[in-house]
């Protein structure tokens, strides 16, 4: 019998927002897939071992992915990925995916999760807190009220015509635009909250689009809302 994959997301930062299930399941199985060429280097792994020290001593599965819009390398390294996933299924032993945040948004997860799913093996989700919620609690607010529409958009692509959606938007992946995305909220006659590295040691808070700083890091996720008249 081969054996299961499970893709746990283990929340934005806080190694206290693991959930139970992530913990169980990290604790019950013996093979844990981590996104990147140094597992033990990874954030996903150094935030998970500090709310479960026997980590330490699981095997680790190495999933190199690259960060790039090439189509083609990203179709490379996610067969190549749920190809190494699907090895250890056919040895009959189950794969733990450790993976930031929720892994149904924007996650490099569910790329080798279709694929599993697609070649005739067992794949599930657990789900993880995301990082807009752990970023709106962070900041003590709500993320929507009443009949506010709530925008969860990628900034790394063009993002002019969804700043104009009603409601609260949500910023993610700004990444090498963040200058961009700077400026376009500047420009702009809303609310603009910022939190980069949510939950973790170096978490920093900014207030106001003329705060963010152009060389934020990639852990960083803006939160846009309408003024109050």
């Amino acid at each position: 019998m081969s054996g299961r994959l499970f893709g746990i997301g283990i929340g934005p930062g806080d190694p206290e927002l693991l959930t139970l299930k992530a913990v169980r399941l990290i604790l019950e199985n013996e093979i844990i897939a981590v996104p990147g060429e140094s597992p033990r280097d990874s954030v996903a792994y150094q935030i998970t071992v500090q709310a479960v020290p026997e980590l330490e001593k699981k095997t680790l599965l190495a999933l190199p992915m690259p960060m790039t819009k090439n189509p083609v390398i990203l179709k490379e390294n996610h067969d190549r990925a749920a190809k190494l996933v699907e090895d250890v299924l056919e040895s009959g032993k189950n794969v733990v995916f450790l993976t930031l945040g929720d892994p149904t948004i924007y996650s490099t997860y569910l790329y080798v999760h279709k694929r599993v799913l697609a070649d005739g093996y067992h794949a599930e989700i657990t789900s993880g807190i995301p990082s807009f919620c752990a970023v709106a609690a962070t900041l003590s607010m709500g993320l929507v009220e009443k009949s506010k529409e709530l925008h969860v958009i990628p900034a790394s692509y063009q993002i002019e015509e969804a700043l104009k959606l009603p409601g609260t938007k949500v910023l993610m992946k700004a990444g090498k635009k963040m200058d961009q995305v700077k400026d376009l909220l500047m420009k702009k006659n809303s609310e603009v909250f910022m939190v980069e590295n949510c939950g973790m040691e170096d978490q920093k808070i900014y207030l106001g689009a003329d705060q963010i700083p152009e060389n934020a890091g990639y852990y960083s996720l803006i939160i846009v809302k309408e003024k109050e008249d």
